[in-house]
């Protein structure tokens, strides 16, 4: 992407992240990106687009790292699932929630293709918890609420982290995954975490992003 292309998606992520994809206009998108909305319209054709655009990259990029984590055992899988979910939504806090927040804002047409790749993620999650509770080292009577509260939660920390709040975020990935064996009701002592797990998962996002 031209450094121009990479100016308009910045200023559209940050302006769709303060005041949603309805409430940012044109005009607005232009003036963030220091653009005529004449100039504007050649980088990014329609606001759609531009939504549609930053969708699909942000959640391609996130199929490509979760499907890196496959090979794994169940367990291992699930730790590095919330590892990859936490660090994303905390280390690109305004994309993700540009992601999270305005799939309603898709018109039918855009958002299928959107919502396929979404799904194509969470299967990954699916996949793990199954195969955990068939393995019998999760235990939880259901399992797809189970994947959408651990989402839920995980996608939670873009709403509250800043990089310079009291505990690092490596701990706060080590905690996450902590509370997601919680709610898998993963039996006896919880699997040894550290924080090499944790510099692993960052290495891949950083690859990836």
């Amino acid at each position: 992407m031209s450094p121009t292309g990479t100016r308009v998606r910045d200023a559209a992520i940050e302006l769709f992240a303060e005041r949603g994809f309805h409430g940012t206009g044109i005009r607005d998108l232009a003036e963030r990106a220091g653009l005529s909305s004449a100039t504007l319209y050649h980088y990014m054709g329609t606001k759609e687009d531009l939504l549609v655009s930053i969708m699909t990259e942000s959640l391609g990029r996130l199929v490509e790292a979760g499907e890196r984590l496959t090979t794994a055992d169940p367990l291992t899988r699930i730790i590095g699932l919330v590892e990859l979910h936490v660090l994303t939504h905390a280390m690109r806090r305004l994309e993700t929630r540009v992601v999270d927040d305005e799939m309603r804002s898709l018109s039918p047409a855009r958002r299928k293709a959107v919502v396929a790749l979404r799904d194509r993620y969470e299967a990954l999650w699916q996949d793990a918890i199954d195969a955990g509770v068939a393995d019998g080292v999760f235990h939880v009577r259901a399992p797809r609420v189970a994947r959408l509260a651990l989402l839920e939660m995980c996608g939670g920390i873009a709403r509250w982290y800043t990089p310079d709040g009291p505990i690092p975020l490596e701990d706060l990935a080590l905690r996450y995954a902590e509370m997601a064996l919680g709610v898998l009701g993963v039996a006896g002592p919880p699997p040894p975490l550290d924080v090499d797990t944790v510099r692993r998962t960052r290495a891949l996002v950083d690859e990836i992003w």
